[in-house]
């Protein structure tokens, strides 16, 4: 996504933390303590491990200290004395999802970011990998792992690198080791950068085994990409490029005469380039709702009346509206179209060949709630042609194959991290069900549906609803 396609800005940042000073009604801080040490049992429930495409039934899952202790047969686990009872009956268990390419706010917007963190968990995506780095994310990633505030595991990436950033290949070196340095754990890819600097990345960045990815250059193109296997590519970033058709009469236009290029795709190159992406072991984070409201047959109109708005800040959302109006003014609604079938075509041929699909929404982003997003980009993403499980697995299975964390993350089992989503209906049967929350548990701390209604209760009145 181009710099048009960005977060709201520093300034609509600034109204925001502007508001919420002068906001009589603020939301109360969470508990500091992390309650690890409790002990708590899942009894009666249907435990969907994600190992396969199964559900368990009529298990009992005991947590202690941040992590699965036992799970078996409700009829024979015990449960240790004094343990907190959750009742799964008719509920089913799984890992909790991950946001591969969200936003967190920055210092001048603290309480809307402590917001941001909440409304990720409360709606189940329990990791995030933070793709607009700040320094000061790194203090909030601290407050976060020592249960000050309620929030997901953060994998923070480095402030962008950029034409404007990253103008030459010394400059782009030195950045990467200082952000190395500094304690980012990935670093964020941008436009603009030229060949020589996304080069130097690309060598540091594999120099110091630091993951890197975002955003495709156009100099550096998807073939250039794929060469220099960048860890993750973002939003299809450049695929529809790569795809033109021989013919094209836009071929060699300059880009701003280009918009029309979905509609001079070729259908017959997907394969190949699907082929080439699982064979460079790049990995895919293709935001496919967020281009569904920019392209899709939505108006902003329509999409005010999203039940999740009501907490985000009001002008944040006059801005969302604002943008999405003028982006569809200037698309042509051939060309929309075109562009969404192109995308729901290159992700199931992704899919198929067996190219590494990441979950992801680049939320907070036009009319993309955090948390809330996932449950309508897993509803794209069955629309393309994969099925339930098949999604659940891009936010869950292959986020702990992504990051090396197998032996913690990514199913249920003993030993695992109790980082868990507690459903009140099957979303393997209907992708739909893994938006019923019944509650959350995040490094073993149970977060009951209550609890959650109450924290988004308090933000949705912060905003006056």
């Amino acid at each position: 996504m181009d710099s048009r396609h960005r977060t709201a800005s520093a300034v609509t940042l600034r109204q925001v933390a502007a508001a919420a000073a002068v906001t009589a009604l603020m939301v109360a801080a969470p508990p500091v303590v992390a309650q690890q040490d409790r002990v708590v049992a899942f009894t009666h429930v249907g435990v969907l491990p994600m190992d396969t495409d199964r559900v368990v039934a009529d298990q009992t899952v005991v947590v202690q200290g941040g992590r699965i202790t036992a799970m078996g047969p409700t009829t024979s686990t015990d449960i240790p004395n004094g343990a907190f009872r959750v009742d799964g009956r008719g509920k089913f268990l799984m890992p909790g999802l991950a946001e591969m390419h969200g936003h967190v706010p920055d210092a001048d917007a603290e309480d809307y970011a402590e917001d941001v963190l909440f409304l990720y968990v409360a709606n189940g995506a329990l990791t995030v990998r933070g793709m607009q780095g700040h320094p000061w994310h790194l203090d909030l990633r601290g407050r976060v792992d020592s249960g000050e505030l309620v929030g997901p595991r953060l994998h923070l990436s480095s402030p962008p690198l950029s034409g404007n950033t990253a103008p030459d290949a010394a400059t782009a070196e030195r950045l990467v080791r200082e952000h190395e340095a500094a304690g980012y754990d990935l670093l964020k890819v941008h436009e603009g950068l030229g060949t020589e600097a996304y080069a130097a990345i690309a060598r540091t960045a594999s120099e110091l085994d630091l993951m890197w990815g975002g955003h495709v250059p156009n100099d550096v193109g998807l073939e250039g990409a794929l060469a220099a296997k960048q860890t993750t590519i973002d939003h299809l970033d450049n695929y529809i490029d790569a795809i033109e058709r021989d013919d094209s009469p836009i071929r060699d236009a300059p880009p701003d005469q280009r918009a029309g290029l979905p509609l001079y795709a070729d259908a017959a190159k997907i394969p190949d380039v699907a082929r080439r992406t699982r064979e460079a072991g790049v990995a895919v984070v293709p935001t496919m709702a967020l281009w569904e409201v920019l392209r899709g047959g939505h108006d902003a109109a329509t999409m005010r009346d999203r039940s999740e708005l009501r907490y985000m800040p009001p002008q944040v959302v006059s801005s969302w509206i604002e943008r999405v109006d003028r982006t569809r003014a200037n698309t042509e609604r051939a060309t929309a179209e075109a562009e969404m079938r192109v995308r729901k075509q290159i992700l199931k041929a992704l899919h198929d060949e067996g190219a590494t699909i990441l979950m992801g929404t680049d939320a907070p982003q036009v009319f993309s709630v955090p948390g809330f997003s996932l449950h309508r980009e897993m509803q794209v993403m069955v629309d393309a042609g994969m099925t339930p499980y098949e999604v659940l697995r891009t936010g869950t299975v292959a986020i702990a194959e992504h990051f090396g964390t197998q032996a913690d993350a990514g199913t249920v089992a003993p030993g695992k991290q109790a980082d868990l989503l507690l459903l009140d209906a099957n979303p393997i049967d209907d992708i739909a069900n893994a938006g019923r929350i019944a509650g959350v548990m995040l490094r073993g701390r149970w977060l009951s549906r209550t609890e959650l209604d109450q924290r988004l209760a308090a933000i949705a009145a912060k905003h006056g609803n």
